[in-house]
């Protein structure tokens, strides 16, 4: 019998290729034809999969969102049972931040993203859903420390949930070299035991 593709097995190893592109020659070399050369796949089995730049595009940024849930999954593990929100918040902000390869290759995926959004309406909308659901997030995170009072209740939570993701503006900072990672990670320490009472 004839083997089975797996259709989203493969959509994944695109977006991978995709990723590895970006990573090494950056957004504009990111054809569909070199991404297919990438994957090892035809143009025509490429655009079976995904019917535009745009597309295939959206579809690694999805993709990557849910391999920087699983890292941040798997780093839970690895700190005590249930975890702090300090834990949390601090391996959510390291796995956004191009600290290791694979956060790296997402890292520039996302700023590519970005990029592209800013001159597309349909992506822009796209990339604002993900985006406030992110900060939905950290806000969810930062309300339900406050109601447990691992931090004081008189902080303003708008301002502390932005002040977070204001963190993540590290990432140029990191790829240029201007800032350290250990920097970026003991400014990251800092503003976390500035933002959790002691009494946490």
């Amino acid at each position: 019998m004839p083997k089975q593709v797996d259709h989203r097995e493969r959509r994944e190893a695109i977006a991978h290729a995709l990723w590895r592109v970006v990573e090494q020659q950056g957004w504009p070399r990111a054809t569909m034809r070199e991404v297919a050369r990438e994957a090892d796949v035809s143009l025509g089995q490429l655009q079976h999969y995904f019917s535009s730049r745009t597309a295939m595009l959206t579809f690694a940024m999805e993709f990557a969102a849910e391999q920087m849930s699983d890292r941040v999954a798997r780093g839970l593990t690895g700190v005590a049972q249930p975890p702090h929100p300090r834990d949390v918040l601090r391996v959510v902000l390291t796995e956004m931040l191009p600290l290791h390869p694979d956060a790296r290759a997402t890292s520039r995926m996302n700023a590519a993203y970005v990029l592209e959004a800013l001159h597309d309406p349909a992506l822009r909308e796209v990339a604002g859903v993900g985006l406030r659901e992110g900060r939905d997030m950290v806000e969810r995170l930062i309300r339900e420390a406050m109601a447990d009072g691992h931090i004081s209740a008189d902080r303003n939570l708008a301002i502390e949930t932005d002040l977070i993701l204001s963190l993540t503006g590290f990432t140029p900072l990191l790829e240029l070299g201007v800032v350290k990672p250990e920097a970026a990670l003991a400014a990251i320490d800092q503003h976390l035991d500035r933002l959790f009472s002691p009494a946490s």
